[in-house]
């Protein structure tokens, strides 16, 4: 009877411990709870990638022991097979120290073939191998002999046992079947679980823009996986150097230049319903680069910053030999950048300040302070 009551108070444990990870993220605010209103375009719904018709996002947080802080993250373009109708894609390399499986097909074809996946940098082949696995697995697939499965990653082994490359088929397929619309989780969830941004913790991170009916009305949304450095700048404010955290701050101050690395890498996703094709998607996922550069990222030498593009109109037909597609002229694409600058500025903005506190591997990444960032952000008339 003893033994049966101490599982069960354990139990109680486990799942008190969960609800409270849960409130955690829901206190947390986003950006725009702060009064923080990014650029000129209005957000979508949700503020959120799944404001593109037809995109879903789905995690799996993997939380074991005390070393194990990393999971799965699953961005998907529809909800048909991906592989009998695949998508425009493109990406787009800022500074290409990382590991993005698929990405020279992607290129090559203009197309997208299989959900995109985030996760650990030591994951990213045992992540590809199961999301193989799952395309393999789906009705009218049963004859495939080749698949181009597209996966993403940042380094989270500060917090991490990255060496252990815990990610498992069941966490890959889970991220994969729950994948939903709606609003999406973000902080310290799935591939975020474990990273690290601007010294504070990082994580998944949304937002969405939507432009004008005079423009096209079409839809932009981006997710990002923060886990990079630089010297913090929140809406134009110099947050990080207000609270004292920023990139080469003992090096300015006359002390050891590598005490404070930026090495890291940010994955951005960009969707979009917009028609445009694999050269207007690079286009398009370069300048969110310059969302990225807004917030103060140093995109260093050990930084691994890509961009993935891709748009859920003109679905490309695998057995159809001739398209015949509508694309977007070269003058309609700047507002679209414009979206796409506002979106990835903001999604990581959110990145931060949705996530959580995270201790793990030895080691405690805190949250960035809330308080401390509104009193900051007032203090620059930001309210």
């Amino acid at each position: 009877m003893q033994r049966r009551k101490g599982f069960f108070l354990s139990l109680v444990g486990v799942v008190l411990s969960c609800v409270s990870f849960s409130v955690a993220q829901e206190a947390r605010p986003r950006a725009r709870d702060l009064g923080i209103k990014i650029g000129v375009l209005p957000a979508g719904a949700n503020n959120a990638i799944t404001d593109v018709v037809g995109v879903t996002v789905g995690q799996t947080t993997v939380i074991r022991g005390e070393n194990v802080r990393t999971g799965v993250t699953a961005i998907v373009p529809h909800s048909g097979n991906l592989f009998r109708e695949k998508v425009p894609g493109a990406v787009f390399v800022g500074n290409g120290f990382g590991k993005l499986a698929g990405s020279t097909q992607v290129n090559e074809l203009g197309e997208i073939e299989t959900p995109i996946l985030l996760t650990s940098t030591l994951s990213v082949p045992k992540t590809a191998d199961f999301l193989m696995d799952f395309m393999l697995g789906l009705p009218g697939n049963e004859e495939l002999r080749s698949i181009n499965p597209l996966v993403a990653e940042t380094n989270d082994g500060g917090l991490n046992d990255i060496r252990g490359r815990h990610v498992t088929r069941d966490d890959v397929f889970s991220a994969l079947r729950s994948a939903a619309s709606g609003a999406v989780a973000e902080g310290s969830v799935g591939a975020g679980t474990g990273t690290v941004a601007f010294g504070w913790k990082g994580g998944i991170g949304t937002a969405s823009r939507k432009l004008p009916a005079s423009l096209g009305g079409y839809t932009l949304g981006v997710l990002v996986q923060s886990n990079f450095g630089g010297v913090l700048t929140i809406d134009g404010v110099p947050v990080g150097e207000e609270l004292g955290q920023y990139y080469l701050k003992n090096a300015v101050a006359g002390g050891t230049p590598a005490v404070q690395s930026a090495d890291g890498s940010i994955i951005i996703v960009v969707a979009t319903d917009a028609p445009v094709d694999h050269r207007q998607l690079k286009r398009l996922a370069s300048r969110s680069m310059i969302g990225l550069g807004r917030t103060g990222s140093s995109m260093t030498n050990g930084s691994g910053d890509y961009a993935i593009a891709f748009s859920t109109a003109n679905r490309i037909n695998a057995s159809a030999a001739v398209r015949d597609i509508k694309v977007l002229g070269n003058d309609a694409m700047s507002p679209l950048f414009q979206a796409v600058i506002e979106a990835t500025e903001e999604a990581i903005i959110n990145s931060l300040l949705k996530a959580t506190t995270i201790t793990g591997n030895g080691r405690t990444i805190e949250a960035i302070p809330i308080d401390k960032v509104k009193e900051i952000l007032a203090k620059y008339g930001r309210k």
